[in-house]
């Protein structure tokens, strides 16, 4: 069997859920040397999306998606010290986490894997997050997008606080803002000054890359 092969072995096992079958692949293909950025980037990535693919059409549904989630995040914390230290290749860095005073953490999580499976740097805050550690890790990290994550209706105005406090250090016209979550809409995008708004986790990943791609016309 030649790698190709192996990647799309891969790949099958990770759109078919079959989570033994493809940590055994997974295993195999590390084993016959094929490269970590192949793996992340063409069976993981490729797979994710399809997964995404069946979720908008209704043939796949939340608890997949988890299931794929949790897939990819096994994989990733084998694969991620393998990775080379370049960048090039990464799309952007987004910074993301579910506000102060929320702790869920199911779409948070889902977005953050099908960021990473497409390309993106993801600097995973967590949850119940404060306005000045979202603001530390933009720096830090010099992120092209800030993604905020709300599930309860009282901390949609946490998602205010924060980019109120980007425009006080100055770093607003330098990083974008998408949100998401229950109580959030395209309407919510506007009234708080974010960028864009993801309805769910494939939706959320064409916003970046859109939000990722207007920031570099500039």
């Amino acid at each position: 069997m030649n790698q190709r092969e192996l990647i799309e072995e891969l790949e099958n096992k990770l759109v078919e859920l079959d989570h033994k079958g493809f940590k055994e692949k997974l295993e195999n293909a590390l084993r016959r040397n094929v490269s970590v950025e192949e793996i992340i980037f063409g069976a993981m990535a490729n797979g994710m999306m399809k997964i995404g693919d069946l979720y908008e059409k209704g043939e796949y549904f939340l608890t997949d998606m988890l299931i794929a989630t949790e897939i990819f995040r096994e994989a990733m914390k084998k694969l991620r010290p393998l990775i080379g230290k370049s960048n090039e290749t990464m799309k952007g860095t987004v910074v993301i986490g579910t506000v102060r005073g929320d702790i869920h953490d199911i779409g948070k999580n889902l977005v953050a894997t099908m960021l990473e499976a497409s390309g993106f740097k993801v600097v995973d805050l967590g949850v119940d997050v404060p306005k000045k550690k979202f603001i530390e890790a933009v720096k830090k990290h010099k992120a092209n997008i800030l993604a905020l994550s709300s599930l309860l209706s009282v901390t949609v105005k946490e998602m205010e606080a924060v980019i109120s406090e980007l425009v006080k250090e100055k770093l607003r016209k330098q990083v974008k803002v998408i949100i998401g979550g229950l109580p959030t809409s395209e309407t919510l995008t506007m009234e708080i000054g974010a960028d864009a708004h993801g309805k769910d986790a494939v939706e959320a990943v064409k916003k970046c890359e859109k939000l990722v791609y207007n920031l570099r016309k500039k």
